[in-house]
């Protein structure tokens, strides 16, 4: 756990409070039938739960594939060169 000074946590602490000010201050302004739907939406959201994590992708692989003509090359098969000589 990280320690913080005294005025960090109170500056945190005001930080806080004006923030609950502010959402209160806003709560206040919107209409009831906005207020209600919007916790209704808050509510599905919240039951939803987090997206689904996303598959793991190789280390060094680029998110998104590359543009058309700038295909990397395939690899070279390895075979063994045969001389002329006899």
């Amino acid at each position: 756990m990280a320690r913080h000074s005294k005025s960090e946590r109170e500056r945190r602490e005001e930080q806080n409070k004006l923030m609950t000010q502010t959402e209160a201050a806003w709560r206040a302004s919107v209409p009831p039938a906005t207020a209600k739907a919007f916790e209704a939406s808050v509510a599905a959201a919240r039951a939803r739960g987090p997206e689904p994590k996303q598959p793991d992708m190789a280390p060094g692989t680029a998110p998104r594939p590359p543009r058309p003509g700038h295909e990397p090359k395939p690899p070279k098969d390895e075979r063994p060169r045969r001389s002329n000589r006899d």
